[in-house]
């Protein structure tokens, strides 16, 4: 169990890794003639979904493995487990902030689209804190290099898309300034 926990634990790693950039690049308007922008958002729903099918197997390997005393409130409750309780606590944040970003997507259409888009944002903090969570976690894993290059290419990934995402907004905003029809393209 301990294996299929840091297994699931890496697999989900990168799979919200992939959602992330997906959604960075959908909200920066990214397109081709291959990957339109709607293959793009469906792939973005796709992969959260299967990233949320890997979480709860790590999150219920390590409540069910008996290295350690974990239970269902440790995942949700921040800083109160009794093993590596700051590591565990940065996983239940990450997990909390999760929970709110599924939520409001699940209730997408029935709230203000600022206030879904509000709560969406906490992906770049879910993420982050996450992978603080694995790299606390993984202590025991340092011998293992490709575990700190797999995580090194998640950052990479990540700031590469952000980083997309922010200039093709910028050059969005001159573009709309320069506009003789006021905005509208």
């Amino acid at each position: 169990m301990w294996y299929f926990s840091r297994g699931t634990g890496l697999v989900s790693l990168i799979l919200f890794t992939a959602v992330v950039v997906l959604g960075a690049l959908g909200a920066g308007r990214f397109a081709t003639r291959a990957w339109p922008r709607f293959t793009v958002a469906a792939l973005h729903r796709n992969l959260a979904l299967t990233s949320l099918a890997f979480l709860v197997a790590h999150i219920a390997s390590a409540i069910l493995d008996g290295y350690v005393s974990l239970s269902w409130l440790d995942v949700l409750v921040p800083f109160g487990s009794d093993y590596r309780a700051f590591w565990v606590g940065l996983g239940a944040v990450a997990v909390d902030l999760l929970l709110a970003i599924v939520v409001t997507s699940l209730l997408r259409t029935r709230i203000p689209a600022r206030a879904w888009r509000a709560m969406h944002w906490l992906a770049y903090l879910c993420w982050p804190v996450a992978l603080v969570h694995g790299f606390g976690m993984a202590e025991d894993d340092a011998a293992y290099g490709w575990i700190f290059a797999l995580d090194v290419l998640c950052v990479l990934a990540v700031l590469g898309a952000v980083a997309y995402r922010a200039t093709r907004q910028h050059a969005d905003t001159a573009t709309r300034k320069l506009s003789p029809l006021g905005g509208t393209r």
